[in-house]
């Protein structure tokens, strides 16, 4: 077994973020890495969405970029402008195909199916695997499936995306669905759970056959592409060693009220990247704890009232869509922070705050 500077376990989003970083920055030129990663070949399997509120490295793997989101209760619909901060979505196979063919460029870094087949007591590691959850039937994530569907004609309006659609059944849970279309007969849509992992919330298919063809009004189409996932809305555990990091969802890099999590990841990359020759002594990167504080009161509101929530989530999109992108984003000010406080209901967050 080889002796390697650098191991990442997990080749997903994190992992190949971290490879890249370092490799297109120089890293890697008399450094080994091994990258751990059981899957046996890289196909479209995930989609990620944010603003983009900070340049990224995969700008050539974005689908789509929109201008223009909504969000709407069963009685009303707010139309929002994001201008500034466009809203992107990722295509994983064009993120997967992209890194891989840059790092084979490299005799330094080698793929490797399990962690066993490495020496790892020489490398420094860095870890995007969670440890698996205790207590799971009591915490809260989000849980989702998404279908691609194709329509024969132009049905849908390809310059804005609903965001947060909360016309449907909540079963005592937060449930919304979630459009983004990539053209005007092609769509993502998803069907969206804030909740305890309960089964009886996962008749996904069902739920998103009635939305098309009853909420959509859309009759005849095909499904080209399915994804399902789920994002735990807590920080998971991790065990902290001088010579390992979590990195990824591992390392508390989604943020807790929105589960976006890709942008945060690439800026950890580069925080890993900017210190990497004196990695094992830096200051752990996390999000900031302005927003860790404000998502437990949020999380616990959520978890309390569910019932109240589309409430809660249409009145925070009452205010300037770029106070609210950036408070969503991590990039915040502390005004930005109030008004964003003072949309919502104030007694039952008080009261979860005491």
């Amino acid at each position: 077994m080889k002796d390697f500077d650098y191991i990442i376990i997990g080749g997903g989003c994190a992992g190949l973020s971290l490879a890249y970083e370092l490799q297109i920055h120089n890293k890697l030129e008399s450094k080994t890495l091994a990258i751990i990663e059981p899957r046996t070949e890289y196909k479209k399997d995930r989609t990620w969405s944010f603003w983009k509120v900070i340049d990224h490295n995969f700008e050539d793997c974005v689908e789509k970029n929109w201008n223009n989101f909504s969000v709407n209760v069963p009685s009303e619909t707010n139309f929002l402008e994001c201008n500034d901060y466009p809203y992107q979505s990722i295509n994983s196979e064009k993120f997967y195909k992209k890194i891989n063919t840059a790092l084979k460029e490299n005799e330094n870094i080698e793929f490797f199916r399990n962690i066993k087949e490495v020496k790892t007591e020489n490398s420094f590691i860095f870890n995007s695997v969670p440890l698996p959850t205790e207590n799971n039937e009591n915490k809260l994530w989000q849980h989702f499936c998404g279908i691609e569907i194709e329509t024969k004609s132009n049905i849908f309006d390809d310059g804005i995306i609903n965001l947060m659609d909360f016309n449907c059944e909540q079963r005592e849970s937060v449930h919304f669905f979630y459009t983004l279309p990539y053209s005007k007969n092609k769509a993502l849509v998803e069907t969206t759970w804030l909740s305890k992992m309960s089964d009886t919330e996962k008749d996904y298919d069902k739920q998103l056959k009635s939305y098309v063809e009853n909420n959509l009004k859309i009759k005849n189409y095909k499904i080209i592409y399915k994804e399902v996932g789920t994002i735990p809305l807590f920080y998971p555990r991790n065990i902290d060693k001088s010579n390992s990091i979590s990195i990824g969802t591992a390392g508390g890099m989604t943020r807790l009220s929105t589960g976006y999590t890709f942008l945060n990841i690439q800026e950890h990359c580069k925080y890993i990247r900017e210190n990497i020759e004196n990695i094992s002594k830096s200051k752990k990167y996390e999000i900031s704890k302005k927003y860790q504080f404000l998502d437990k009161i949020f999380l616990k509101v959520l978890k309390k009232y569910p019932e109240k929530m589309p409430d809660i989530f249409f009145k925070m999109f009452k205010t300037s869509p770029n106070t609210v992108i950036k408070f969503l984003s991590n990039k915040s000010n502390f005004l930005e922070d109030l008004i964003i406080i003072f949309k919502m209901p104030k007694w039952i967050f008080l009261k979860e705050l005491f």
